[in-house]
Parts: C-alpha cells; sequence; structure tokens
C-alpha cells in the first residue's frame, strides 16, 4: 500500500467526512442542551434525562441499524451508475423508516407499565415517564431524517443534510430554553419541556430536507416519480436483509450501554448523573469516529459498485490512522480536564468527581470504540454485516456485562467498576472487528458473501 494513494484516499475521505462528523456533532448538541439545561433543575430531573434517553435510545439505535442498509444500496447502485437504482431505495427507505418508527412507538407504550421491574428510584421514573414518551414520537422523524440524510450523503452530497440539521440543533436549543423555564411568557414545563423541543425540532428537519430533495434540481436524476410493487418489494427486502443484522449489532451495543445505566441506577442516583455526564462527553467524541465510519461506508461501497477493489483497503485503513489520532487526542483531555468538563455540567460536587473518575475511564476505551466503528464502517460498505454481529454479542454480553457487573458489585468498585467492564468489552470488540475486515479486504472473493453484494456485479 503506498503512502501517496493512501494520503489522497485520506484527502477524499475527509472531504466526504467533514460534514457528516459536523452533522453528528450537531445532533450530540441536542442531548448537550438536553443534559446542561435539564442539570439545572436538580439531581433528580438530570437522573430521570438519563433514563428516558437510555430506554428511547434502545428503540432508536435499532432503528438507525435496519435503515442503515439506505446508505450501502445507493452506494452501490450509484458507484455502478444505476441512478433509476438510487430512487427506488429511496422510496423502500422511507416506506421502512415510517413503519419502523411506528412500530418503535407502538412497543414503547407498551413497555411503560412494567418500567417499575427495572428496579430504578421511583421519583425517576415519575419524573421521566412523560419525558420518555415525548422522544418516543420523535423516533419517527428521526428515523425519516436519517434515511434523507444517508441518502444524500451515498450521492457524495453531505452538506445538504448538514445544514437542515443543523439549523434543527439551534430550533431544538431555542424551543428548549423557552419550554423548559417558561421564557416569553411560554409555560415552565420543565423536563417535558425538553421532550416538546426535541420532537418540535425533529418534524422541522425531516419535512425541510425532504422538501429539498424532492424539489432540488441536481438530485431529479436520481429519484423517481412511480415505482411497481415487484421492485418496491425486492427494494425492500434487500434492505431489510441488510439491515436486520446492523440493527442487532447496534442493539446488542445500545443495550449494553443501557445495561450499564441500569446499574448505575442501582448504585445510586448520584451514580447515574454522573454516568449521564461522562456519557453524554465520551458519545460526542465518538461522533469523529463514527463521521468518518459512515464516510467510509459511502466510499468503499462505491468503489465496490464501480468495480475499483484496490481501493478498498488504502480507505478504510487511512481512516482508521485518522481515527487513533483523533480519539487519543479525546482520551488526553479526558484524563487532564475531565473535572472542568464534569463541572460545566453539574454542580452537585458528589456528581462532579464521580464523573471526573468517570471520564478518564472513558479516555481508553473511547480510542477502542473509535478503532472498531471505523473498520466496521469498511465491513459494511462490503455487505459484510452478519459476523460482526456475532463478534459484537461475544465481546459485550458474554465478556463486558458480566464484568462490568463483577467488578462493581463483587469487587465493590461501584460506577468504576462498570466502565472498566465497558472498556473490557470495547477492546475486544476492536480486535474483533479490525481482524476481520483485514482478512475480508484481502480476499476479493469474500465481496460476494452476501446477495447485495453480488447484485453489485
Amino acid at each position: 500500500m503506498k503512502l501517496r494513494q493512501l494520503m489522497q484516499e485520506n484527502r477524499l475521505t475527509l472531504g466526504l467526512a467533514s460534514p457528516m462528523i459536523a452533522g453528528q456533532l450537531g445532533q450530540m448538541m441536542m442531548g448537550w442542551a438536553d443534559t446542561i439545561m435539564v442539570g439545572r433543575l436538580g439531581v433528580v430531573p438530570l437522573a430521570a434525562c438519563a433514563f428516558a434517553v437510555m430506554a428511547v435510545h434502545v428503540f432508536l439505535v435499532f432503528g438507525f441499524g435496519l435503515i442503515s442498509s439506505v446508505s450501502i444500496r445507493v452506494s452501490h447502485a450509484f458507484g455502478a451508475k444505476k441512478p433509476r437504482e438510487t430512487g427506488e431505495v429511496l422510496i423502500a427507505g422511507i416506506l421502512m423508516g415510517l413503519l419502523t418508527g411506528l412500530v418503535m412507538v407502538g412497543l414503547m407504550y407498551l413497555a411503560v407499565p412494567w418500567l417499575p421491574l427495572l428496579g430504578q428510584d421511583p421519583q425517576v421514573l415519575t419524573e421521566g415517564r412523560g419525558f420518555m414518551l415525548l422522544l418516543g414520537w420523535s423516533i419517527i422523524p428521526a428515523l425519516l431524517t436519517i434515511v434523507g440524510k444517508d441518502f444524500s450523503e451515498a450521492l457524495s452530497r453531505p452538506w445538504l443534510p448538514f445544514w437542515i440539521m443543523m439549523g434543527g440543533v439551534g430550533l431544538n436549543i431555542f424551543l428548549n430554553w423557552l419550554l423548559i423555564y417558561g421564557r416569553w411568557g411560554m409555560p415552565s414545563l420543565g423536563l417535558a419541556g425538553a421532550g416538546v423541543g426535541t420532537l418540535v425540532a425533529r418534524i422541522a428537519v425531516v419535512i425541510t430536507l425532504f422538501a429539498a430533495l424532492f424539489l432540488g434540481k441536481s438530485y431529479r436524476p436520481y429519484l423517481v416519480k412511480s415505482i411497481s410493487r415487484s421492485d418496491l418489494w425486492h427494494q425492500l427486502g434487500s434492505l431489510f436483509r441488510l439491515g436486520w443484522p446492523s440493527a442487532l449489532h447496534l442493539l446488542g451495543e445500545v443495550g449494553l450501554f443501557a445495561a450499564a445505566t441500569l446499574m448505575m441506577g442501582w448504585i445510586g442516583v448520584t451514580a447515574l448523573a454522573a454516568h449521564q455526564v461522562a456519557l453524554t462527553c465520551a458519545s460526542t467524541a465518538f461522533m469523529f469516529p463514527l463521521g468518518l465510519a459512515f464516510a467510509v461506508t459511502v466510499r468503499v461501497g462505491q468503489s465496490l459498485g464501480a468495480r475499483e477493489l484496490h481501493r478498498i483497503r488504502p480507505i478504510t485503513f487511512g481512516a482508521l490512522g485518522i481515527g487513533v489520532l483523533m480519539m487519543s487526542s479525546f482520551a488526553l483531555f479526558f484524563i487532564t480536564g475531565g473535572a472542568w468538563l464534569a463541572r460545566w455540567f453539574v454542580d452537585d460536587p458528589a456528581v462532579a468527581a464521580l464523573a471526573t473518575m468517570l471520564l478518564m475511564i472513558a479516555g481508553f476505551f473511547s480510542l477502542f470504540d473509535g478503532c472498531q466503528i471505523i473498520a466496521m464502517g469498511g465491513l459494511r460498505g462490503l455487505a459484510d454485516v452478519r459476523v460482526p454481529m456475532i463478534f459484537v454479542y461475544v465481546a459485550y454480553w458474554a465478556i463486558a456485562l458480566p464484568s462490568a457487573y463483577s467488578l462493581a458489585f463483587h469487587a465493590g468498585w461501584g460506577a468504576s467498576g462498570v466502565w472498566v467492564g465497558l472498556l473490557i468489552g470495547l477492546f475486544c470488540t476492536a480486535v474483533a472487528i479490525v481482524t476481520r475486515f483485514c482478512l475480508t479486504s484481502g480476499r476479493p472473493v469474500a465481496f460476494s458473501v452476501s446477495r447485495e453484494a453480488a447484485e453489485v456485479f
């Protein structure tokens, strides 16, 4: 692999990834706004926010994984110069996103009566129930937004969704300020105000995004005015076959962090609030390799569609090098500046002290988390999604979760033990996923491991 080729691919990847990273950071800013603004209301509302966000994200992330196949299929079609197929995938993706969102909302309402079985503080459940349901309804516009965003990015046009989503972030923060605290004559809704703000902002974003896609002249060659029932079913089937392993993959990951949140709740309200602060910071850092991973998926998928197989490894390994540099910088920042970060989120001394300790651990596991998601981006571009799903469940549920529980409750490490368990699981996942990409990308015959990859040729 020549250094010149690696640097050239890195420039192209960063050019595509920059707005993707910024877009992901914009979405995280909504979480930051909720956490900071709700944190001013007290420890119980902050803990309730953490619990509700955890519950909703289990459903939301599963939906994200299911429709992530839109990016894969559109990038393959775009690279293979099949513009009509890109439009068919978009229509099928919209239908899948809408149906998935409706199912997720229904499941959330069915889950509400069973929330006390999770062993959380009754005050936390009472405070967070309404906020959780409002966030639940926002799943539908959130999934549809990701469909439109993935479609545009797979066409190497990331800036349109970026600017629209940035507008949504600004609207969300403004609505939070109005409704949480009751500014400008609006009612003071507290935590529920954050839920209303998020729902309205997400609806505004999805309407604006699809209006821009369907009315924009530059997108017309990649859209279709109609699609036959057989073609629709074909595309839906293709999206589902690619999407369900990714959905289970992400569900396994978010399920691990949801279980960690539950364990923090068993330890106490202070631990749960500190966990929310540290997780918000770690998740923000994760947006950088996540944006890189999205760009890697698109570029590997386009290269596969165009049969330029020699570019696949330089694209992914170059992005891995960039990701390691990024996450090493964040690790240093969390270790040295964790106390300042924690105090920025919350005033409570006990919560801030514990969050500082958790951020030191987060500095190490962020590095492994970045490596695994970028390598996974390369595998998704190759439509290799089923074996990595198995890796995730072994590393997270057979290794990380038992380790977290044992260290927290048997070894007496408390909240720190939970996060050390997460660190162990992420290390194992990174090793497995990177090794899988090295083996798969080195064997051209492996590009036909799925029907979807074979269809490209």
